[in-house]
């Protein structure tokens, strides 16, 4: 539904046994062909959970960093996302979805060692994807370089830092970094960090999944800017 609201152009619609007529009528306005598939056909073509429908879209085009900052009103003090080394297409998905309902503008990936975006990122984003800049990078040292100087604070995070994710900044631009589910965020973009941050932990385990830990820090800078 969301990207139908978008805009994003639809190739083919694919759905199952005669459900989501809404959908199919929909399309059929568009002018876009529709292939509908008995339930083993449809699961065959689309393994794994589903409800019954699916889209071929034009493939989803990054943003190039220096040409998306044109477009950010810093003034706004808005809040974005990088993403150190985030393998899991799941846990991708996650965080692009917890970023938007918090908020955020914007999610900053490198072009190598981390999940791109297909079609399993973008069903664990659940629609969100389409209301949120994807901006891809070469060199993320480099890009936080560069958002220093049209004006970012630099948020890191760290088991190891003494600041609790309560005192974060919050009133001013903020580019949140999130590391890899096993290593964290990488010992360079930590010294690049004007602020290193953590969660601190209650009971027994000392760490927590990188998207559940990325929805606690962000929908506390959002808590923090609406009061």
């Amino acid at each position: 539904m969301e990207v139908l609201k978008s805009g994003r152009k639809i190739i083919k619609g694919y759905i199952m046994d005669e459900q989501h007529k809404d959908i199919r009528h929909e399309l059929n306005q568009l002018g876009v062909p529709v292939e509908v598939l008995d339930k083993s056909a449809f699961k065959s073509r689309f393994p794994g959970a589903s409800q019954g429908v699916a889209f071929e879209v034009e493939t989803y085009q990054p943003r190039i960093l220096n040409q998306w900052l044109e477009t950010v009103d810093v003034t706004r003090d808005p809040l974005i996302v990088m993403l150190d080394g985030i393998q899991d297409p799941h846990n991708l998905g996650a965080i692009i979805r917890t970023a938007e309902a918090g908020g955020a503008i914007a999610i900053i990936i490198p072009k190598n060692r981390s999940a791109g975006i297909t079609g399993v990122v973008v069903k664990a984003a659940s629609g969100a994807i389409e209301h949120i800049d994807i901006v891809e990078v070469t060199n993320l040292s480099q890009t936080l370089t560069t958002l220093k100087e049209a004006g970012f604070w630099i948020v890191g995070t760290d088991l190891d830092a003494t600041a609790d994710y309560t005192e974060a900044y919050h009133d001013r631009p903020v580019c949140l970094i999130i590391g890899n589910e096993g290593k964290g965020v990488s010992q360079l973009l930590k010294k690049h960090s004007d602020q290193c941050v953590k969660i601190p932990m209650q009971g027994k385990v000392d760490s927590l999944n990188a998207s559940v830990g990325a929805g606690i820090i962000i929908f506390d800078i959002l808590r923090r800017k609406r009061e």
